[in-house]
């Protein structure tokens, strides 16, 4: 065990030790705020704060960890060895030339999404806006850097010290914002469609929209199969998040009454688990929320536990306390679309705290790394890999979990790039781990 002096144990002291400690390296940590208690013991230890107590392993505090809710924050960042850290310390006796618990607890939080900042057309924070992607560390998981090379330091001072690391793992997770493509659509949905694209002069597509509605062709967003039958060749969790919202302008997906509907969720859930991908008007609505979740749950017949939000909009901290309300045990919406990289600063899941009430949550955050359209730039199927190859071996390297975000219809007929059933064969083989 590892004992922490601190003048004020608070709420986020608390929170950013036992991430660091325990949750990214398996060591159980303590606090005391009494000198004699601390001098007394006789384990590892270290001390957090403005001043040392005397010659023991300190850490030079500022004052975020001491405050209560959000203000402005003076950020500059800074090279340190081979990454970049910010909330730099001048004390001689620091062991670190930064606070390491007030940098990640503001990477945790999302404390800048909680100041001012301008927001995309869907009223979403975006990658450019916040710190690390202006200073160019957002393709690096700082926080998890950061731990380990205060692991070393620790192990340096107390070379008998005991740490239960976690392992590199991968979760890919499906992302199904319409089940089918033309199929169940529909006479008005499937006339419109097929008019607008023999004005495309989309021949092949309209051709492929009868067969299906003929029942003579399986529908190309039906590529459920193809998934579950990786899963069956290796022992690997995957989830798929289903849209079950009402049909409106950002909710394009059959009706969740559709038998069909029901009947592929009902299918895939018997291999793989299943999550509600929250529609766009249930991310700030508890009320639509709360029906989305029981048609989800009346489907599968299992309480849910997974959530990701439609256009992975997180709206700060109104939708997480809302998945809190009713027993959401984890969300997968923490990353930005259109570009890879940690948007949290972190590859290990962390909980969700909440800056208006300073307290923990039981919300568990996973961070997805990218999506497909983080790799719009990619020129062919080897560079993709390249990319992902490079953020697999970051992760590796601070036993981390990647997570890669598809979609049904990434794997379909009707995509031009043909390369992506290769490209998640090609992730799934990548988790040692797992395989049976």
């Amino acid at each position: 065990m590892l004992l922490v002096y601190v003048q004020k144990i608070t709420p986020r002291v608390s929170y950013t030790f036992r991430h660091i400690c325990k949750r990214i390296l398996g060591l159980e940590v303590d606090f005391a705020s009494k000198i004699e208690s601390f001098i007394a013991h006789d384990g590892p230890k270290l001390s957090y704060g403005k001043q040392p107590l005397g010659k023991e392993l300190y850490f030079q505090s500022v004052d975020l960890l001491f405050e209560h809710g959000f203000n402005e924050v003076d950020i500059q960042v800074f090279p340190w060895e081979d990454t970049q850290c910010f909330f730099q310390v001048k004390h001689s006796d620091a062991v670190l030339p930064f606070d390491i618990f007030a940098a990640t607890f503001y990477l945790l939080t999302r404390y800048e999404e909680y100041l001012p900042h301008v927001k995309d057309e869907l009223g979403r924070f975006t990658a450019t806006e916040s710190i690390a992607y202006t200073n160019g560390f957002l393709e690096e998981p700082v926080v998890d850097i950061w731990v380990y090379k205060f692991k070393n330091v620790l192990k340096e001072k107390y070379p008998n010290i005991e740490f239960q690391e976690k392992q590199f793992s991968i979760l890919p997770i499906l992302y199904i914002n319409q089940t089918f493509a033309y199929w169940q659509k529909g006479i008005l949905r499937s006339i419109g469609g097929g008019v607008r694209d023999l004005w495309q002069l989309k021949i092949s597509e309209v051709t492929d929209r009868v067969k299906v509605m003929l029942g003579l062709k399986k529908d190309p967003y039906n590529t459920f199969d193809f998934v579950i039958d990786l899963q069956k060749k290796n022992v690997k969790k995957c989830i798929m998040f289903f849209g079950l919202g009402d049909y409106t302008n950002y909710e394009k997906n059959i009706n969740h009454n559709n038998p069909e509907h029901k009947g592929i969720i009902k299918h895939v859930s018997d291999y793989i688990d299943i999550g509600l991908k929250v529609s766009y008007e249930a991310i700030s609505d508890l009320v639509v929320l709360k029906k989305e979740k029981m048609r989800i749950e009346n489907i599968v017949n299992r309480q849910l536990q997974y959530s990701l939000c439609a256009f992975y909009k997180i709206k700060l901290p109104e939708a997480y306390r809302n998945f809190i309300e009713l027993e959401v045990k984890e969300d997968y919406s923490m990353g930005y679309p259109g570009h890879s990289g940690f948007r949290a600063g972190t590859c290990t899941p962390f909980m969700f705290y909440d800056l208006d009430y300073e307290v923990q949550t039981p919300l568990v955050i996973h961070s997805f790394c990218c999506t497909p359209k983080s790799f719009e730039n990619a020129e062919n199927e080897y560079a993709v890999k390249q990319e992902l190859d490079a953020y697999i071996e970051k992760i590796k390297k601070v036993n981390g979990l990647f997570i890669p975000v598809f979609s049904n219809g990434l794997f379909s007929e009707l995509n031009e790039q043909t390369y992506w059933k290769s490209i998640l064969e090609f992730i799934w083989n990548k988790d040692e781990n797992r395989k049976t």
